[in-house]
């Protein structure tokens, strides 16, 4: 499985750069049992099933959701790295 990391500028409106990357189903104990992280399924920072491998570490993949859509991604130096998981690999 891979993944796509888009790196942008502090105001999310430029990319500045894309990188292809590995990508895993790493999934959560709550996840298995069939839980949701909150009682809405909606907040800032949700656990995905996903890992990332970003400067060879194994990144967990966030997600912020509110309404019906999100934005997944991964946190590095405080700064979100927008992550678009391709499932057909």
């Amino acid at each position: 499985m891979n993944a796509i990391l888009t790196f942008r500028d502090k105001d999310f409106k430029k990319v500045l750069s894309q990188s292809k990357v590995q990508a895993k189903e790493s999934l959560l104990w709550w996840q298995k049992r069939g839980l949701m992280y909150t009682s809405t399924g909606y907040g800032r920072k949700i656990p995905t099933r996903y890992m990332v491998k970003y400067n060879n570490r194994w990144m967990r993949v966030y997600c912020c959701i509110y309404s019906n859509i999100g934005t997944c991604y991964i946190e590095s130096n405080r700064q979100w790295i927008v992550v678009d998981i391709n499932d057909n690999n």
